[in-house]
C-alpha cells in the first residue's frame, strides 16, 4: 500500500504585488515536484494589492489579514498538518502584523518552518516588544536562509544548528536566445529593473548616470518597474530633470511577459545597487540573458555575481563607485559578453529552479523526520 503523504500548510504572501518573496511562493506553489511529494494548502498571507499599498495603512487592509488568520485557524482546526511552512517578514511592523500566524501554528502544536525572504531582525531584538516576541515565535523553528551572509541578521535569535540554506532559482526559458547580442544599435543600453524604491539604488543609479555624462560618456539607461509609495512616475521624472538626464534615463513602467524579455534582451549591461536585498532574484534572471550585471555586496547577492567573473562590484550608496564599475563595461566589449556568458553558466551550476525545489523538498522532508 502506498504511504500517505505528508500535509503541510503553506503561510505566505502570494501575488499581486510583484516582489520577490511573493514570486518565489508562487513558484512553490506551482511546483509540481512539491506537489508530488507533499499534500499542499495554502493561505495568502498577504494584505497588499499593489506595490504602492505596501507601507501605507488602507481601508482593506485589516480585512485581508482577519480574513487570512481565521483561514488559517480554520485550517488548523479542520485539518492535521504535519508542518507549517510561513514566509513571514521578520522586522517592523510586518513582523507585527505575520507573527500573529506563526502564534496561532505553534498553538496547534505544529511543527514550523520560516522561509526568510528578507533581513532587519538585528535592528529589532533588542527592543520592545520584539526582545520578546521574536524568540517565541522563532523557538524551535527551523528557518531557512537565501545565504549563509544573512545569518549574522538572525544570529541573537536563531541557533546556526536550526539553520538551512536554500538559493533561490528560476525556471530557464527555452526561447532565449544562445547569444548575448545585447544592443542592436551601437548606443550601449543599461537597464534597471525592480520596483522603483530608494533601497534598490535607484537615486544612487541616477547620480551615477550623471557622473558618467558628465564625463562624455554616451548610453541610454531604462528604468522598468513597479512605482511605490516611495517613487512614483512624477517624482522619478523630477529626480531626473534635477540631473539634466532627460535624454538618457528612461522609466517604462512594470513590464512583465514578452516585454520584460525584450527589455533585457536589448540591454548590454545589467545594473542593480541595491542596498537593502537578501538575494536579488533579478539577477539571476539577467544571468539567464547572458548579461553582465553591476551590483553591491549585499545580503546574499556575493554568491550569486562574483567580482570580475560575472559582474562587478560597487560599493553600496557610492554613485561614484557605481559609475566607475559602469565605466569600465562600457568601455570593454569583450568583458561584457564574457561575464555574460560566466553568469549563465554559473546559473546553470547552481540556480535553476529544478535545483531550487529539489533543495527545498529535502529540507521540508528534514524538518518532517525531526
Amino acid at each position: 500500500m502506498r504511504a500517505q503523504k505528508n500535509r503541510i500548510l503553506f503561510i505566505a504572501p502570494l501575488p499581486p504585488p510583484v516582489h520577490g518573496s511573493a514570486m518565489v511562493s508562487r513558484q512553490i506553489k506551482e511546483s509540481r515536484a512539491v506537489n508530488d511529494a507533499f499534500r499542499c494548502d495554502w493561505v495568502n498571507m498577504s494584505t497588499s494589492r499593489r506595490m504602492d499599498e505596501i507601507g501605507k495603512t488602507t481601508f482593506s487592509k485589516p480585512f485581508r489579514l482577519a480574513g487570512s488568520l481565521f483561514l488559517t485557524f480554520w485550517k488548523l482546526l479542520t485539518h492535521h498538518y504535519d508542518l507549517c511552512y510561513l514566509a513571514i517578514t521578520c522586522h517592523g511592523k510586518g513582523f507585527l502584523k505575520d507573527a500573529p500566524f506563526v502564534l496561532l501554528c505553534k498553538l496547534f502544536g505544529r511543527k514550523i518552518l520560516i522561509h526568510q525572504h528578507n533581513k532587519g531582525m538585528a535592528n529589532d531584538v533588542d527592543r520592545w516588544p520584539y526582545r520578546w516576541l521574536l524568540p517565541l515565535c522563532y523557538k524551535n523553528a527551523e528557518v531557512i536562509l537565501l545565504s549563509w551572509n544573512l545569518y549574522p541578521d538572525i544570529e541573537k535569535v536563531v541557533p546556526r544548528e536550526n539553520v538551512a540554506i536554500c538559493p533561490n532559482g528560476i525556471k530557464i526559458d527555452e526561447d532565449i536566445k544562445k547569444e548575448n547580442n545585447g544592443s542592436c544599435d551601437t548606443l550601449p543600453q543599461l537597464l534597471f529593473l525592480s520596483n522603483l524604491l530608494e533601497s534598490k539604488g535607484v537615486i544612487v543609479l541616477l547620480d551615477a548616470l550623471k557622473i558618467l555624462k558628465n564625463q562624455g560618456y554616451s548610453f541610454v539607461c531604462d528604468f522598468v518597474g513597479g512605482e511605490t509609495k516611495e517613487i512614483d512616475a512624477k517624482r522619478f521624472n523630477e529626480e531626473v530633470e534635477m540631473r539634466g538626464l532627460e535624454d538618457v534615463a528612461l522609466y517604462h513602467g512594470r513590464k512583465s511577459g514578452a516585454e520584460k524579455a525584450d527589455a533585457f534582451e536589448k540591454c548590454d549591461i545589467f545594473v542593480f545597487p541595491s542596498y537593502n536585498e537578501t538575494f536579488g532574484l533579478v539577477l539571476l534572471e539577467a544571468m539567464s540573458y547572458r548579461k553582465p550585471i553591476v551590483t553591491t555586496n549585499e545580503g546574499g547577492i556575493p554568491d550569486i555575481v562574483k567580482d570580475g567573473e560575472n559582474g562587478l562590484i560597487a560599493e553600496r550608496k557610492n554613485p561614484e563607485s557605481l559609475a566607475e564599475c559602469i565605466a569600465r563595461l562600457l568601455n570593454d566589449k569583450e568583458a561584457r559578453l564574457k561575464m555574460g556568458e560566466n553568469g549563465y553558466q554559473k546559473l546553470m551550476a547552481y540556480f535553476t529552479e529544478e535545483k531550487f525545489e529539489n533543495n527545498l523538498i529535502k529540507i521540508l522532508n528534514y524538518k518532517l523526520n525531526l
